[in-house]
């Protein structure tokens, strides 16, 4: 069986499951998409860093990170670009037990991602909250490709997958809302797959 006529039939049985977004096709692949270089690890240098509202501002080495209590999950990943994965296994730290370690104020309601080369972005505090959101490390039992956020990135099945950022740095905890890099470039401030919550305004999607 081809490989075409095998991302049709995953589609048809997606999409009967009601699994399958719409405006999205099946990719039995892993496709590779981010704005810029990307950029090189070094284990001396790399840390994570919690700030803004929590009741205590953190940062973890990577050997200390790879300590904390982890978890597998499977989920289904899309991206705004119109491909989805589907059953695709992760392991990393489940955000809602990696808050605990440091404690957010009550008025927190928003997760700010920053990343390498100062990118960011923006989602709302409740939707981090979910079981299937993590800081994750490793993918099919391997840890991360370069070009895919090692080491760490945020995994937030619930969005199209920009709000999955990768190569991760720091975790704001905001009262108010900021829109981070493609936010502020027309994508749509929330991106719910199942609402086809691509752009607020004309572009390429």
């Amino acid at each position: 069986m081809n490989d075409l006529l095998k991302r049709r039939q995953l589609e048809q049985k997606m999409k009967a499951e009601g699994r399958l977004p719409p405006g999205q096709s099946a990719t039995l692949d892993f496709p590779v998409l981010h704005y810029g270089p990307t950029p090189g690890f070094s284990e001396a240098t790399w840390d994570l860093r919690v700030f803004g509202l929590v009741d205590q501002e953190m940062r973890w080495t990577w050997a200390e990170f790879q300590k904390l209590p982890t978890v597998k999950i499977t989920t289904d990943i899309h991206c705004v670009t119109r491909w989805s994965k589907f059953d695709t296994e992760w392991e990393g730290v489940r955000f809602r037990d990696f808050m605990k370690l440091f404690g957010v104020k009550p008025e927190a309601k928003f997760v700010i991602a920053h990343c390498e080369y100062g990118y960011t972005t923006n989602t709302p505090l409740e939707i981090m909250m979910d079981d299937d959101v993590m800081l994750a490390y490793k993918f099919d039992g391997q840890f991360l490709d370069q070009e895919h956020g090692f080491p760490v990135r945020t995994l937030v099945p619930k969005r199209y997958f920009w709000k999955s950022a990768k190569w991760l740095r720091g975790l704001e905890f905001s009262a108010t809302d900021k829109p981070g890099f493609w936010e502020n470039a027309g994508y749509h401030n929330e991106g719910d797959p199942f609402k086809e919550q691509r752009m607020t305004r004309r572009g390429f999607f």
